[in-house]
């Protein structure tokens, strides 16, 4: 299989089901920018500190993280909803497992009186990167959503998994025994 198809070359590109779309698109839009944070999350996991207790759990989850965001894009890139019955899919207990790893990282972490600016080390800020473009794929999915109520799981794990990797940034940090960045008020 050739990795260049030229489909492209014509600000078209080809849907899961088959269906041409303009890369302008919305839906591409959608599942670009859920690409783009399954990519910064790949610099998340090789940014992690070697030969540490507490790294281990938190690979597995941005591997699991890495493979549910996959299957989020594979089903933002299909429009066919006979299609899409046959895609893996994002499940309530996929957002309950995201839950259950912020409360576990918050019963570590001092309770947070301030907001924070991005920082401290290296991990917590492409954390910080990520959750950003996090945020972005939710505001990119939302109005599909608002067509297609399938969606509706999607929006919400993109929302849990912003908290999770907001949350993780600063156990991170902690971790790291660095400090989070206090925004000052001038």
């Amino acid at each position: 299989m050739k990795i260049y198809t030229k489909n492209g070359d014509q600000g078209k590109t080809q849907l899961v089901d088959g269906k041409s779309i303009s890369k302008s698109h919305p839906r591409l839009e959608s599942y670009g920018t859920v690409d783009e944070l399954n990519s910064s999350l790949g610099i998340c996991l090789e940014l992690l500190p070697a030969k540490k207790k507490w790294i281990l759990p938190v690979q597995k989850s941005l591997l699991r993280i890495q493979h549910e965001l996959f299957n989020l894009g594979s089903l933002l890139a299909c429009e066919d909803q006979k299609f899409w019955e046959h895609l893996p899919r994002l499940e309530e207990k996929n957002i309950q497992q995201l839950e259950i790893e912020i409360d576990q990282m918050l019963e570590k972490l001092p309770p947070l009186k301030n907001f924070i600016l991005p920082g401290g080390s290296l991990l917590a800020s492409h954390l910080h990167l990520a959750r950003t473009i996090c945020r972005r794929a939710e505001r990119k999915v939302a109005p599909l959503m608002e067509t297609q109520n399938q969606y509706a799981t999607a929006l919400k794990y993109l929302n849990r998994l912003s908290d999770f990797l907001f949350v993780l940034s600063r156990y991170s940090n902690l971790m790291q025994k660095k400090n989070d960045q206090i925004w000052l008020k001038s």
